[in-house]
């Protein structure tokens, strides 16, 4: 798999995947004050790409995202901040609809789903998993939650 394409500016990055077929994806935003995790997520639950950007980037970072994978929708958190980023992804005038998903205990579910596909190592694993904190940000982590959320609410006649 060739990389001719990454984007600029996040903090963490993960590589890009290929998906066969053309499968219907969405673009997931965890709204943040300084940073935002994003994800694309395909409608069998497949990330195609996760990455953390900061807050003032985001929007440039939503137009690269939606003119590489052209997803069918945009789904932002109803969290804390969501509100101005939805004025701003608004006004950016992108050709797809934008819809909020609440975002009720993602931060703590996705802290879990970290953990388990990033286990401790060396003395960190005699920690109690109560006490683990990730060493990064897992911003990433909630957006793919949101998408998953999202597309657990559609109608299955439209998957």
């Amino acid at each position: 798999m060739t990389n001719s394409h990454r984007w600029q500016g996040p903090q963490k990055e993960v590589g890009l995947i290929e998906v066969a077929g053309n499968e219907e994806s969405v673009l997931a935003i965890d709204p943040g004050s300084a940073k935002c995790g994003l994800a694309i997520v395909t409608q069998t639950g497949v990330v195609k790409h996760r990455a953390i950007v900061p807050t003032a980037s985001l929007v440039a970072e939503v137009q690269s995202a939606v003119h590489l994978w052209n997803p069918i929708a945009l789904i932002v958190g109803k969290g804390t901040g969501s509100k101005p980023l939805l004025r701003h992804l608004q006004d950016a005038q992108l050709a797809l609809p934008v819809q909020s998903v609440d975002e009720s205990y993602t931060s703590e579910l996705a802290r879990v789903r970290y953990v388990a596909e990033n286990p401790p190592r060396g003395w960190q694993r005699l920690l109690p998993r109560s006490l683990r904190t990730p060493p990064c940000a897992y911003d990433d982590y909630v957006a793919i939650l949101l998408a998953e959320r999202w597309w657990n609410h559609q109608p299955s006649d439209e998957r």
